[in-house]
């Protein structure tokens, strides 16, 4: 059973879109928040927003203190999906992913991805009314650093389209494709945990083994979504290194956070 068929990981996603069909209302203007509800519930599904809920459950932390932040993380993720799949005709390299019913223009979808990101940060700004603003600016600041482009997430998405892309044969080295995994699932995992782990109060040495495993969670997802088969040699050892990282956890129930390793 994949991670995203288990009745945890639902539990986790049920929770994340209920919050955000609270604070992504349809109201005026229609043409700024029809839109944005679209993208944002029409993006498919990650294992990111999920795994920063479980990191916090994981430390001693409640769900409701990162539920701000796994919903941002799915906002930043459904903007990074917009912007990689815009109808555009003049795209160089092959067109990522499958063909896609776009409802609306690619100015209107360029345009709400842009909204969409600093919607994210404002929803983490004002989450807990003053109560952690140590621990949100600090989730700021990871989650800024993982989508920027000083190796992160914008510049997978840059060598992904100008490096041959990751369905070309240009791109056929599998050093190149773990490159771009790492700073794009692998980066952003990564911060989902982390987040979670600071959220969530756990200790320093805690949040940075939460920080290691969860961007070994993303080699492992980006590996398989890419075609890699479970028993390809990078998606095992990233997943005996993911085990090994728990370990350090013995005291604390893993078998749930541990769900995130079925591929």
């Amino acid at each position: 059973m994949s991670m995203t068929q288990t009745p945890y990981w639902a539990s986790l996603q049920a929770d994340i879109e209920a919050y955000l069909k609270q604070t992504i209302t349809i109201e005026e203007p229609l043409v700024v928040f029809e839109p944005m509800h679209h993208l944002v519930f029409t993006a498919p599904k990650t294992t990111v927003p999920a795994l920063c809920l479980a990191a916090c459950e994981l430390v001693g932390g409640q769900r409701h203190q990162a539920i701000s932040t796994a919903s941002a993380l799915l906002l930043m993720e459904a903007a990074t999906y917009t912007h990689e799949h815009l109808p555009l005709t003049d795209r160089p390299g092959p067109k990522p992913g499958p063909m896609i019913n776009h409802v609306y223009g690619p100015n209107v979808e360029l345009l709400t991805g842009d909204g969409i990101v600093p919607f994210g940060f404002e929803l983490l700004a004002r989450s807990d009314g003053g109560q952690n603003s140590e621990r949100i600016l600090r989730v700021i600041v990871e989650i800024s650093r993982a989508v920027g482009s000083g190796g992160g997430v914008i510049d997978a998405q840059y060598r992904k389209t100008f490096g041959g892309g990751l369905d070309g044969e240009e791109m056929c080295h599998v050093e190149e494709i773990r490159c771009v995994v790492e700073k794009y699932e692998g980066r952003l995992h990564s911060c989902g945990a982390v987040c979670g782990g600071v959220l969530g109060g756990g200790c320093e040495e805690e949040i940075e083994i939460l920080r290691k495993f969860g961007f070994y969670v993303g080699i492992i997802q980006g590996m398989i979504k890419l075609g890699f088969k479970e028993d390809h040699k990078e998606v095992v050892v990233a997943r005996n290194l993911a085990i090994q990282e728990l370990q350090f956890f013995k005291d604390k129930e893993v078998d749930a956070i541990k769900t995130f390793l079925n591929i």
